[in-house]
């Protein structure tokens, strides 16, 4: 495929940039060095409804071949791109993410949230969900906390019920996992409690050229509590989509 390789980042859920601050600087500094790697781009998850508005859209950021990168939510997008346009991504960095739709306890959950965050006690939210998104040592960083409790202040409670709406009616991507070509990436901490390191051991089995990466006493923001970890893996992944012949 011709033209520039663009990666492109996608948050997860009531998280913005900041998710990918250390690795939006990695990766654009190894793009520096990779004339085949063009600028990465950060993919609009607050102004869509529908994971596959959000592909579409994130998509339409650039006209040649892209890598996605999505942590959690992220990732359900990135794998939509991939069923949308398998021509188009040729490789997929999958981070603390997982590849079916909701449980039935699920739904229930994601519907409780909802409508919390529409009865305006969305910082209440928040701070719920902060002991799920963290592992206890990154729970006593203050400032890591600080910093996804502002993410989730700046996505503010409309776009949490747009984002939440979105997953719900997500597809599963068992199929998409399967008949993937590219170069696929799979990352998860061990301690992630809303997608366990199994569903990311499943979605490797599934992928014909997936590397699995499992990081110890990690949880599910692995992006800010591992950034080291992840940048290694998302640089590893352009390197392998560089060297393989339909990666460019």
């Amino acid at each position: 495929m011709d033209g520039a390789i663009t990666p492109v980042f996608i948050p997860g859920l009531i998280c913005t940039a900041d998710l990918f601050r250390d690795q939006i600087t990695a990766v654009a500094a190894f793009a520096e060095t990779q004339p085949r790697i063009g600028e990465p781009v950060l993919a609009d998850t607050l102004a869509h409804d529908s994971v596959g508005a959000m592909a579409s859209s994130a998509l339409a950021q650039a006209s040649g071949p892209v890598v996605a990168i999505g942590l959690s939510m992220g990732g359900y997008v990135a794998l939509e791109m991939a069923r949308l346009a398998p021509d188009r991504v040729v490789g997929m960095a999958l981070l603390s993410t997982g590849y079916k739709q909701d449980t039935a306890d699920k739904r229930h959950q994601r519907l409780a949230t909802i409508k919390m965050a529409q009865s305006d006690k969305f910082r209440g939210v928040t701070h719920r969900l902060l002991g799920a998104f963290l592992a206890p040592e990154a729970m006593a960083d203050d400032a890591l906390v600080a910093r996804v409790i502002q993410m989730a202040q700046n996505v503010g409670r409309h776009a949490f019920v747009t984002q939440q709406t979105a997953i719900l009616g997500r597809n599963d991507q068992s199929a998409t996992l399967a008949a993937f070509a590219g170069e696929i990436t799979i990352l998860c901490g061990m301690l992630d409690e809303l997608t366990p390191p199994h569903l990311s051991q499943e979605m490797a089995a599934l992928a014909p050229r997936a590397e699995l990466v499992l990081v110890p006493e990690i949880g599910h923001l692995s992006s800010l509590e591992a950034p080291d970890a992840v940048n290694t893996a998302i640089i590893d992944l352009l390197a392998r989509v560089l060297a393989w012949p339909t990666g460019g």
